[in-house]
């Protein structure tokens, strides 16, 4: 029985293939058509996931300053030493004590002269905190916690650049969204139309096969083939599309960087993306024909 229907399937997918062959230029106009459509939101999505990767490099970890109070003691800058270190939201942190505070500002240029004349150190003791995530509530949250520890006068944290930075891949993840929701319907509304042409084409032969017998699942079955097939290859193409894309941007790349002293490479997408993709541009491409067979074929009854 299995056999049976794996036998049915691949004579079918076989013959689709045939179909597909033997118009080429039809074919490929629509395959290039879909694959540019598709290509579109894809580089956004590319151009987004290159952002977050040069994000996170630069700002991976955010960083705070904790300035303690003047008359803080040993056993106090120990304490919040252990606090930090048991806060899962903490990466890392960095003592600077006062003295060592004054000796930078000493070596500051144009600030030499007014530290040597100050009668004591006004500077204090001071942590530089890296917070582990970089969402703009966790660090409100723990900026919020540190300041009220007993033993801190002040927390410095500008989330100003945080919040910029949310909110641009929040807009870029809504571009993608849309581009990726209007240029699927047209996609489907190309295929709706071309299997449409097709069930015309055909109009003879499906009616014979109903006479002889063939079930609605067995006449649409070739129909449902051709419209995945040209989705999966509007996908590779898309794909096809930006890897030379990225290629491309990425020997210009190269060239700017001798000039600027920065290394930097766009990243292809990732095979779990790239199967994504393909995986999708298929489901559309089977969606389109499906919508039309279901729309047309029932219109056509033996006379």
């Amino acid at each position: 029985m299995i056999r049976a229907w794996l036998m049915q399937h691949g004579f079918v997918f076989f013959l689709t293939l045939k179909r597909l062959i033997a118009t080429p230029v039809t074919s490929l106009l629509s395959v290039i058509v879909m694959g540019i459509a598709l290509s579109l939101p894809t580089g956004v999505y590319v151009l987004m996931e290159n952002l977050s990767a040069i994000s996170g490099q630069t700002v991976s970890s955010p960083q705070m300053s904790l300035f303690l109070k003047l008359d803080i003691k040993k056993e106090d800058i120990e304490s919040v030493k252990q606090r930090m270190e048991k806060d899962s939201q903490i990466l890392s942190f960095q003592f600077i004590s006062k003295d060592a505070a004054l000796h930078q500002l000493q070596q500051s240029n144009g600030l030499a002269d007014i530290s040597v004349n100050l009668a004591r150190n006004p500077l204090p003791d001071a942590f530089i905190v890296h917070a582990l995530e970089n969402m703009p509530e966790n660090l409100e949250k723990l900026r919020a916690t540190m300041q009220s520890w007993p033993e801190i006068e002040h927390v410095q944290f500008d989330s100003a650049w945080a919040e910029r930075l949310n909110a641009l891949f929040k807009l870029g993840r809504f571009v993608v969204l849309m581009l990726a929701t209007l240029l699927s319907v047209a996609i489907i509304a190309i295929m709706f139309n071309t299997i449409r042409l097709q069930i015309l084409t055909k109009r003879d032969e499906i009616e014979i096969s109903k006479l002889i017998g063939a079930t609605d699942s067995f006449i649409r079955r070739p129909f449902l083939y051709f419209g995945a097939i040209q989705g999966l290859a509007g996908g590779a193409t898309a794909w096809l599309i930006m890897t030379l894309a990225i290629h491309t941007l990425n020997e210009e790349l190269g060239t700017l960087a001798l000039f600027y002293d920065f290394d930097f490479q766009l990243q292809q997408l990732s095979p779990s993306d790239s199967i994504s993709l393909l995986l999708f541009s298929a489901w559309l491409g089977w969606l389109g024909a499906r919508l039309s067979v279901a729309n047309h074929l029932w219109q056509i009854e033996p006379r």
